[in-house]
């Protein structure tokens, strides 16, 4: 089945709140009903673990790679995302059903059908009845065709790019994509000469879905800065990314640090893990102002094979002054 197809329907504004129960609040009170349920919110880690994986990143840092692979990587980031998505396209990827329930900017203001008493996003501008969205590494769709089935405001506009040329043609040749409402294009948020159809203050949201992660960190300041230059003042980043000692990060193999936190895949993607002074650092240097920075943490169980899985997560918010 197409993930980026049909279950969209269950998408609709009407439904969000009804069907998609805020998360966070299924926490774990006793250890022994820990293979009860497939996932626990919330859960903190003890001294032991901490220090286990700390001990962990440790060991993969002293098999960092040499300096030669490390630059071939870099100069082949765009080929190896291109070939992945050449091999999966739309079959890989779920959609992202919590996508409304943690940024519920992206659904329309309730006099638009939301039915949700959810306000809608502040902003300083007066007298512009646009809504422009920019979603950077946009893959094949799976945060812009929800916002396009479920934002049925008229003027909303979705900007969407990704620096795969492949996952582009996918997403163009969706059954939902419109023109009328959005812009799909090629290009490398990271790269200055990668040309963009966005004017400086005219985006309302950016979101950044588990893409700051993939660009190399030396990188990572100049796309914030250049994602806050297409802010409108009042406007808004949305982040979600991985956290430090994510179970991700914990399983990577010797050979496979690129440098402090920031690790290459099996297939040459790459993959960086954050803690939530770097994110609160990099916004704010930027000129943004903090709305929301948080860690969630998830005990997600194979009731099957009674494994235990710790996934980190960092979820933030960043607006530009007025």
């Amino acid at each position: 089945m197409n993930d980026t197809g049909d279950k969209f329907t269950d998408l609709s504004a009407e439904n969000v709140k009804e069907k998609r129960p805020q998360f966070g609040n299924r926490n774990l009170e006793n250890q022994d009903n820990v293979f009860e349920h497939n996932a626990w919110d919330n859960v903190e880690w003890n001294a032991e673990q901490e220090r286990s994986a700390k001990e962990i990143t440790e060991n993969q840092w002293k098999s960092k790679l040499s300096q030669e692979k490390i630059d071939e990587y870099e100069k082949q980031a765009g080929t190896h995302w291109d070939t992945f998505y050449g091999i999966h396209q739309n079959r890989f990827f779920k959609d992202r059903n919590w996508l409304f329930t943690e940024f519920p900017e992206l659904l329309p203001p309730p006099d638009e059908g939301c039915g949700n008493n959810i306000k809608p996003q502040e902003t300083c501008v007066v007298n512009d009845s646009s809504f422009n969205l920019l979603e950077v590494g946009c893959g094949v769709g799976n945060t812009v065709f929800p916002v396009l089935k479920t934002n049925q405001n008229p003027n909303l506009k979705i900007y969407c790019c990704d620096f795969s040329p492949t996952a582009i043609e996918i997403v163009k040749g969706h059954p939902d994509y419109n023109q009328d409402r959005c812009n799909a294009f090629v290009c490398d948020i990271s790269d200055e000469m990668s040309a963009t159809p966005i004017s400086d203050n005219s985006l309302d949201i950016v979101t950044i879905i588990f893409v700051l992660s993939s660009i190399s960190p030396e990188k990572m300041q100049y796309v914030v800065n250049r994602l806050t230059r297409y802010l409108k003042p009042g406007g808004t980043i949305l982040l979600r990314d991985y956290g430090r000692y994510d179970m991700a990060q914990l399983r990577f193999k010797q050979g496979r640090c690129l440098s402090e936190n920031f690790y290459v895949r099996g297939d040459g993607t790459r993959a960086y893990f954050f803690t939530q002074d770097e994110l609160k650092q990099m916004f704010e240097k930027a000129g943004l102002v903090e709305k929301q920075n948080l860690i969630d943490r998830r005990l997600q169980v194979n009731r099957g094979k009674q494994l235990k899985m710790y996934r980190v997560w960092i979820q933030c918010k960043y607006v530009k002054p007025c």
